[in-house]
């Protein structure tokens, strides 16, 4: 998408020293010189209002987040000094009966950003938490450990979402969500828009695109604004992944859409890296160091389901058969060899091998492979009628999605279940040992998610393409909302639920459609 051109408001003094230390890494930018905490800053508005979040939950902990940020659009507002925060972790929701206490360090070179990680609680229980700041209290968050790994569990149940462009209306999903009596939030990418909208505004970004690390900050504060996406962090905790828009639309590894130079957009990738960690509940384990931040990790819920949370943008081979042309980023491409090819690869190798070591190890019922795009492959055609596929998605990686697949096959993994997101619109594939033979055996199931906000796919261009892709059991993309997930030993149940209009504060909520997998038995039924 276009973006309007720049002309924010001049970045202050203060936003310069608050982000200066951010990019210190491998020679970014240099750091400033540490300074002992303040006994307690004097500032400008309310301290926390961004809410609370939780995430990455261990059967004996999980991470708790905030960030100080009194004026949310111009960087913070804090003070160019680490603030002590105090925290608290209880067994009850009138916080009475504290397990948990201690002080944070709440530090300019990371946003002021607060990323306590809990360990030492009680496995698959129910937490709640807040900070204080002086006088000033945040609100109070649930959160829940996993249960052990490997104990028995007869039920999880989990959503997941994608795709929420601020200006295309409000994210009503998730005010439905917090009805759903959910274990885990599962985020998989373009949790933010560096963009702004082709359509009519439902409200506006503040500011430029981003390209700095207060660019982004700020970004990520307008977005933490919504009301509905505070109750559901606060609610539940999250698993998060990225796409694209978190840094650059289409972007590959160290290729801008926009082919800029590689080391500036790596400069600026940095800076989006790191105001996203800022902002989510992630451990310090995935604290970027410039332009590299390890986002990839599992996690487990008793015997029933390990969740592979990967990162398709991060490490991935620029797109084939794109060395062409004014712009790079994803296209139609027909005859393209490189599309197959071996070195083509979406994840790059050590996540790769990561991701097929621990689907080798995995003990669970339930296999979940949690990333951002339609895997199944989808037969297109250009203008002219000729076979194409899209370069930006796994059908440009083919080799790759073989890779995995012939893995899944070859060892039999047990239900193995892969979630999507980024086109916008719902899909229940059939992923297939062979795509070229429609009676190939189907090796898993595959579940993609329609966007929160953002505008669908044309519905009618889509569906006329359904013949030639038979592995396809459903597709609609002409409503917005989430994906709904209840996970028992025997079977696996899908809600497609939807929003009236994004455009309505009030909006309601429905199931579209449901589907079914059988334990045992890969390919989703409807319900």
């Amino acid at each position: 998408m276009n973006a309007r051109p720049r002309g924010g408001q001049p970045i202050g003094r203060r936003e310069l020293l608050a982000g200066a230390g951010a990019l210190a890494a491998a020679g970014w930018l240099s750091a400033p010189p540490a300074r002992a905490a303040s006994p307690g800053p004097k500032l400008s508005g309310y301290p926390f209002p961004l809410g609370v979040a939780s995430g990455d939950p261990m059967p004996d902990g999980f991470v708790i987040w905030t960030r100080l940020a009194p004026d949310p659009f111009q960087g913070g507002g804090m003070p160019a000094e680490p603030v002590a925060v105090e925290w608290q972790v209880a067994s009850d929701e009138k916080m009475t009966r504290a397990v948990r206490k201690g002080t944070a360090m709440a530090r300019p070179e990371e946003g002021h950003s607060l990323h306590v990680e809990l360990r030492g609680l009680e496995p698959g229980r129910w937490y709640w938490y807040r900070f204080t700041l002086g006088a000033e209290a945040s609100r109070v968050g649930r959160t829940r450990t996993a249960p052990l790994a490997g104990a028995p569990l007869d039920r999880f149940r989990f959503a997941f979402a994608s795709c929420q462009h601020w200006e295309q209306g409000y994210f009503s999903s998730y005010r439905h969500m917090l009805d759903d009596d959910l274990d885990l939030v599962i985020h998989l990418g373009d949790y933010i828009y560096e963009v702004s909208s082709w359509a009519d505004e439902v409200r506006r970004h503040e500011g430029p695109k981003p390209a700095t690390l207060v660019e982004y900050r700020n970004r990520h504060a307008l977005y933490k604004t919504d009301s509905n996406l505070q109750a559901a962090h606060a609610r539940y905790p999250w698993a998060v992944t990225w796409d694209d828009h978190e840094v650059d639309n289409d972007y590959a590894n160290d290729q801008a859409q926009n082919r800029e130079d590689p080391q500036a957009f790596l400069r600026r990738r940095a800076a989006a890296y790191q105001a996203y960690w800022e902002h989510m509940p992630l451990r310090r384990a995935a604290m970027p160091q410039g332009p590299n931040m390890r986002l990839f990790h599992r996690l487990t819920f008793g015997d029933l389901v390990e969740v592979n949370v990967v990162d398709g943008r991060q490490y991935r081979a620029v797109q084939p058969c794109s060395e062409t042309g004014p712009r790079g980023g994803g296209r139609l491409i027909e005859g393209c060899a490189a599309r197959t090819a071996a070195s083509q690869t979406m994840l790059g190798v050590e996540q790769e091998r990561w991701l097929s070591r621990g689907l080798e190890r995995s003990r669970a019922r339930w296999n979940v492979i949690a990333q951002q795009q339609l895997m199944a492959e989808f037969k297109q055609k250009t203008a002219s009628g000729r076979l194409a596929h899209w370069s930006d998605g796994w059908d440009g990686y083919a080799a790759a999605r073989g890779r995995l697949l012939d893995q899944i096959a070859a060892q039999r993994l047990m239900n193995a279940v892969v979630i999507g997101g980024d086109i916008h619109s719902f899909w229940v594939t059939d992923l297939k040992a062979d795509f070229a033979n429609p009676d190939s055996p189907t090796v898993a199931t595959e579940f993609v998610g329609t966007s929160v906000t953002s505008l669908g796919v044309p519905y009618q261009s889509f569906a006329a393409l359904l013949p030639d892709n038979p592995h396809v059991r459903y597709f609609e993309s002409r409503h917005r909302g989430y994906a709904r997930c209840l996970v028992t030993p025997g079977r696996w149940t899908t809600d497609l639920r939807v929003v009236s209009d994004v455009r309505d504060q009030n909006a309601s909520a429905r199931t579209l459609a449901s589907f079914v997998v059988e334990a045992g038995r890969p390919g989703a039924v409807t319900a």
